[in-house]
């Protein structure tokens, strides 16, 4: 009985981390989205994969202050090390 009841609270538990997950992985807004896709845009003809260049630039989005004004484009710029950092976490060679 108590085993079953165990059981029962663990897999909640798990239950409960995947849906938390899921909803930090939709927590992005309508303007990150806007920014996002400027910056595949802009690095449309880059000779990386798409997902990679996709992961680079939700890493400098996610780098940036929510009250940014300047583009990824624009920020990377001012910030190598930020954009050195999103190259390697994004796989970018």
């Amino acid at each position: 009985m108590k085993l079953t009841a165990i059981m029962m609270l663990c897999a909640g538990a798990v239950v409960s981390g995947a849906f938390l997950a899921s909803q930090r992985a939709t927590a992005e807004t309508a303007d990150d989205r806007k920014w996002v896709n400027q910056c595949l845009a802009d690095n449309r003809d880059a000779k990386v994969s798409m997902a990679v260049v996709r992961k680079y630039c939700e890493c400098m989005n996610d780098a940036m202050d929510d009250n940014e004004t300047r583009s990824i484009t624009q920020f990377e710029r001012a910030n190598p090390k930020i954009r050195a950092r999103c190259d390697r976490l994004s796989g970018w060679k």
